[in-house]
């Protein structure tokens, strides 16, 4: 296993960037999403369940119109099977945030390790406090500017 974990750039290249997501409540949206997100070596049956029990223990919601939902523990057996996914709801939803506010984006997390799965929500939590970062999210910025946006910050972390 490698000493530093993988970008977010890397995991959401790989999973991807959606907008206008379908879904009312939650549990469409992930099942949607799940579905939706290229992974070969996921059982996305199982990640969906994994999920949603997440979800039943309290939301991941963190407000500012954000969730990022994930497993309570890491599915995945092999680190090149991680993604990150990123996607623009349709319309706002409920999610049981503390501020409130609908759940407009959702950043799914899937990593192989506990150790990888905190530092990826580490990483998506700086940016999700990130002005710069937020803006391109409000206004639904194209995905290669999402992505250079990502880069260039993680860039500047070394």
């Amino acid at each position: 296993m490698e000493n530093r974990a993988p970008s977010f750039f890397s995991l959401l290249r790989r999973g991807g960037i959606y907008y206008n997501a379908p879904g009312s409540v939650p549990e469409d949206l992930l099942r949607w999403l799940i579905q939706t997100v290229p992974a070969a070596d996921i059982d996305k049956d199982a990640l969906l369940k994994a999920v949603l029990e997440r979800e039943d223990l309290m939301p991941t919601a963190m407000g500012n119109g954000i969730a990022l939902p994930h497993p309570r523990n890491p599915i995945l057996e092999r680190e090149e099977a991680q993604i990150a996914a990123l996607a623009f709801l349709e319309n706002g939803i409920d999610w049981g945030a503390l501020d409130g506010r609908a759940v407009d984006t959702v950043i799914l997390v899937v990593s192989a390790s506990a150790r990888i799965h905190l530092s990826m929500l580490q990483r998506i939590t700086f940016f999700c406090r990130d002005g710069g970062f937020c803006a391109l999210l409000q206004r639904r910025a194209p995905a290669e500017e999402i992505f250079d946006y990502i880069e260039r910050g993680e860039k500047s972390w070394k």
